[in-house]
């Protein structure tokens, strides 16, 4: 069978090539019948439409922009507050039109980051120095940093994390702890007690909310020790989580990076006989759905996902239309508001705290 073009369409209906061209991409060109006529026939040929890369190439867009990961599609939707993210994003620009690609690192010999066409992209929660950034950053596409330092003039989208993690750790204070361990996440380094806790935790999310955590606590006198996991996921969060609470003098309460090491410290407490929040608090990071779910509820830092997906996409938008109109890029630096959820996972401790 000859292929269709859109000349055969045109053939057919006994219109000019054009005429089919804007039922497809400028259907406001034309009346309702005649475009229903076109189509009609089109599908009667088994014509689907364009080819969309000569579509991208013609117009000078692929129509999709990328979000760069740290790591694989499967374990990027384990997370909750990522999943939640996407989907702030998607919904910010589905009226536009825009598709959302999500580019793993790697991904089967192919880098995803320097192969398929985008028209921006959004790196999260990546350093600046990661191999795929740099691809992106070499085929100068527009680009906004969410969770993560900008490189050059790109825009960037971050919570306030260390406003976070001093409401957390204030929280505690005011409760009355002074026995108080944080529970955090360092790639970096090797899993256990950090030997410094000011410097502990990796990535620019990890230092910021250390950062807050400790200062909070060293003004009022309290000096927390720092537990280190290789990563926010199962197992890692679970031996962590039994790590502190399974040494003799362990903390009246606990400071976690995330609702999921919350979480798992609840678990670990009960497994140990421990009740929460009697005989240890627990504060969490995020206010993810499992922070509601969790039986106490989680007392955690809440973090607005659409506001956040909402600014993350809006200064992507606006530095590709800048790009595209040969405008120099004017970087816009967004930071998202948070605040303090108390639920039933605090309460002051049950025979007072000590200075750690």
């Amino acid at each position: 069978m000859s292929r269709v073009t859109l000349q055969t369409i045109a053939d057919r209906v006994g219109v000019s090539r054009m005429t089919v061209s804007n039922a497809f991409s400028r259907p406001d060109q034309l009346s309702a019948q005649m475009r229903r006529t076109i189509l009609e026939a089109a599908a009667d040929l088994g014509y689907v439409g364009p080819d969309p890369s000569a579509r991208a190439l013609a117009r000078g867009t692929t129509g999709a922009v990328g979000v760069l990961l740290t790591e694989s599609l499967g374990t990027a939707f384990l997370d909750p507050i990522a999943a939640a993210f996407f989907g702030a994003v998607a919904e910010e620009l589905a009226p536009t039109g825009t598709a959302v690609v999500l580019l793993p690192s790697i991904s089967q010999g192919m880098v995803p980051a320097r192969d398929i066409p985008m028209d921006g992209a959004l790196v999260y929660g990546c350093a600046g120095d990661y191999p795929a950034v740099d691809w992106l950053v070499r085929r100068r596409l527009p680009l906004v940093f969410v969770d993560g330092d900008a490189v050059g003039d790109a825009s960037s989208v971050h919570l306030d994390e260390r406003e976070g993690a001093r409401l957390g750790a204030q929280h505690l204070l005011d409760l009355g702890h002074r026995r108080i361990t944080i529970l955090t996440m360092n790639s970096t380094a090797p899993p256990g007690w950090a030997p410094d806790t000011r410097t502990a935790g990796s990535g620019y999310v990890g230092r910021e909310r250390q950062t807050g955590w400790v200062e909070t606590l060293e003004a009022a006198g309290v000096t927390p020790a720092t537990m280190e996991v290789h990563d926010n996921v199962e197992p890692y969060v679970t031996q962590g989580a039994r790590a502190v609470l399974a040494g003799p003098d362990r903390p009246t309460a606990v400071l976690c990076f995330s609702d999921l090491m919350a979480a798992a410290v609840v678990h670990a407490a009960d497994e140990l006989g421990l009740r929460v929040p009697e005989d240890v608090s627990v504060v969490g990071y995020d206010d993810s759905p499992l922070a509601r779910r969790l039986r106490p509820a989680l007392t955690t830092v809440h973090q607005d996902f659409a506001a956040k997906g909402k600014a993350a996409a809006g200064a992507l938008t606006a530095a590709i239309a800048r790009f595209r109109a040969g405008e120099p890029p004017l970087p816009e630096h967004h930071q998202i508001p948070v605040d303090l959820v108390v639920r039933e996972s605090t309460a002051p401790p049950a025979h007072g705290g000590r200075s750690g």
